[in-house]
């Protein structure tokens, strides 16, 4: 049973590089008793920038700090990531986390490119450094706008990789929207993915025109997914996948829902969840209307 228990925290502009927004969170344990949750701040020009905050793990509404600083800033000037940054995936990998993000280009003809990039911290997620200028996921004959990481997996001697794949633009009342579903991949070191895209795993559906933000995780029957899906009516909702191998897939969206607020911070929309498991406890942290304009919050499995 999904028990919701409100918002956690939403900037509201303590810098000028974080006007508002905490969107597509990811949450770790980073040391007993505290969850480390990340998340994407944007300034007065939609931009973003990936900080964190730091809560309490048996009971997140307690928040024990606030960042006040950016743990990954925009790229360089004509870099992939020069126009914001959004929260991929993090994962400890020996002694040093990893962050997978989406980086964001303005270019001419289309709205954006979007590719994937690695930062690594070597001191416990307080800071990060680029692996590289360029992407690590970059583009490809399917994926020409955008391939997105989401889901990072250390699994069976392998990192599998969920992503979404960005091929297509739909216009909803003249406004451009990238079409997208999700797709995986593997590597050997987390860093290195092959530059072709292979495996189709969760696709749109009836009137969907998206989805992705893929979020995965090993259970005791195989693999579930997270995912939130855009229709033509503009109806951005969470759904649910389940596998026994982590590649086929079979949709099951009825069996997650998370239900809008009769009112408030999450009453337009409930979108970007992510599943952390504590000794003790069992979280789904979600973002609420505007795809995070309104912050972060999270629900307690009972």
């Amino acid at each position: 049973m999904l028990k919701k228990k409100g918002l956690i925290y939403c900037p509201n502009g303590e810098h000028e590089w974080e006007k508002d927004t905490f969107m597509t969170p990811h949450a770790m344990v980073i040391e007993p008793g505290i969850i480390r949750i990340w998340g994407g701040t944007r300034d007065s020009e939609g931009v973003s920038r990936i900080k964190y905050i730091d809560v309490d793990e048996n009971d997140p509404r307690k928040i024990l700090k606030i960042s006040d600083r950016v743990s990954l800033d925009v790229g360089n000037p004509g870099c992939f990531d020069d126009n914001g940054v959004i929260l991929g995936d993090v994962l400890r990998v020996g002694n040093q986390i990893y962050m997978y993000y989406v980086g964001f280009q303005h270019v001419q003809k289309v709205k954006f490119y979007a590719f994937s990039g690695l930062a690594i911290s070597s001191d416990n997620g307080e800071s990060f450094k680029r692996y590289s200028e360029t992407p690590i996921l970059d583009r490809t004959t399917t994926g020409r706008f955008g391939r997105c990481i989401h889901t990072v997996l250390y699994d069976q001697g392998v990192f599998r990789c969920y992503y979404a794949i960005i091929n297509d633009w739909k216009y909803i009342n003249n406004i451009p929207y990238p079409v997208y579903d999700i797709w995986y991949t593997e590597s050997k070191d987390g860093i290195h993915f092959e530059n072709v895209d292979r495996t189709l795993c969760v696709t749109t559906e009836n009137d969907e025109y998206r989805i992705g933000r893929p979020k995965v995780y090993k259970t005791e029957n195989g693999y579930e997914m997270f995912y939130t899906r855009d229709l033509v009516t503009k109806d951005y909702i969470v759904g649910r996948a389940v596998s026994k191998d982590g590649i086929v897939w079979t949709r099951c969206d009825d069996s997650f829902v998370i239900e809008k607020s009769a009112q408030g911070w999450d009453s337009e929309m409930a979108c970007y969840p992510v599943k952390l498991k504590t000794s003790n406890n069992t979280y789904i942290f979600y973002n609420g209307n505007g795809m995070g304009k309104t912050g972060v919050g999270y629900i307690q499995v009972v």
